[in-house]
């Protein structure tokens, strides 16, 4: 399991070559590899950036919390959170999620319910910037009725 809060960009490509490695390792069983990456959208062409914040501590224990949840209900031989916190701007990678198992439902359930998890329960708080002015991201209904099927 592997749990990293960076502000520093990080290369998908990489990151998923790197993980498949990881997942198919000796003894590992690992038929099946999920990758999600989330990217920063602007809808409607009016975001300037948008700026993460974190508490240190806090975030990765929360994460890892998660990814030991996810990985007690499905059989994960390997599961990858990555996310990003400071500036980012419009098309920027923001997360990146990665499970693996020996079946392909069990890493796609397991990726799902870990996306569903970062987007209501994640300790991250984003602001958007705009050229009318900036805003908290309230919660979405829709993440939270998605959280609920888990």
């Amino acid at each position: 399991m592997q749990i990293r809060v960076q502000a520093d960009p990080f290369d998908y490509g990489a990151e998923c070559a790197a993980f498949a490695a990881r997942a198919a390792g000796p003894g590992s069983g690992a038929g099946a590899v999920v990758t999600f990456l989330g990217l920063v959208r602007d809808d409607g062409g009016r975001l300037s950036r948008m700026e993460i914040e974190h508490y240190p501590g806090m975030t990765e224990k929360a994460l890892s919390a998660i990814a030991t949840e996810a990985a007690g209900r499905w059989p994960l031989s390997e599961v990858l959170i990555l996310h990003r916190f400071g500036p980012l701007a419009p098309g920027d990678a923001i997360m990146m999620v990665g499970t693996a198992s020996r079946h392909r439902a069990a890493a796609f359930q397991a990726a799902d319910f870990l996306m569903d998890y970062l987007k209501s329960r994640a300790p991250f708080w984003k602001k958007e910037f705009a050229a009318d002015g900036a805003e908290w991201v309230a919660a979405k209904d829709e993440d939270e009725t998605a959280l609920g099927r888990w």
